[in-house]
């Protein structure tokens, strides 16, 4: 089992001073938070990019994951890549973080990379239910 499901936290989120819904408090691991279901951590990765557009103007896959995982860290190149193969979107396309057609199968994708497994649809979805984006925008 990797880290993320055991931290239920699928898009490995490291500790910080910001505090999600559905965080356990404190994080048992040293590097990573964690959540109370697999659905309270996916909401922290919709939240985290919905942030991230809002915040820094960051509205594409490359630009977020630029950021969520940045090449000091990681092969970031070759995440983008393995999220736009997943998704069908271009790495530059701007995104409507509050799209649920748009941003879950981005998400699940992110979590196959961070864990190595497919995500399970069901608690992507819970966790887009958990953000309380209005509804009228999920098309």
């Amino acid at each position: 089992m990797s880290r993320g499901t055991r931290n239920c936290n699928p898009g490995n989120i490291r500790r910080s001073r910001v505090r999600y819904k559905g965080e356990l408090h404190p994080s048992l691991d040293p590097a990573f938070k964690q959540f109370e279901s697999m659905a309270w951590g996916y909401r922290a990765i919709f939240i985290l990019l919905d942030t991230y557009r809002q915040r820094y103007g960051l509205e594409t896959i490359r630009g977020m994951i630029s950021r969520y995982a940045p090449p000091e860290e990681n092969h970031t190149a070759l995440y983008i890549e393995a999220l736009c193969d997943m998704t069908g979107i271009g790495a530059d396309e701007p995104l409507d973080t509050r799209s649920r057609k748009v941003m879950v199968p981005l998400v699940a994708a992110i979590s196959k990379v961070e864990n190595g497994v497919n995500a399970s649809w069901s608690e992507v979805n819970a966790g887009f239910d958990l953000t309380g984006f209005c509804p009228a925008r999920q098309g």
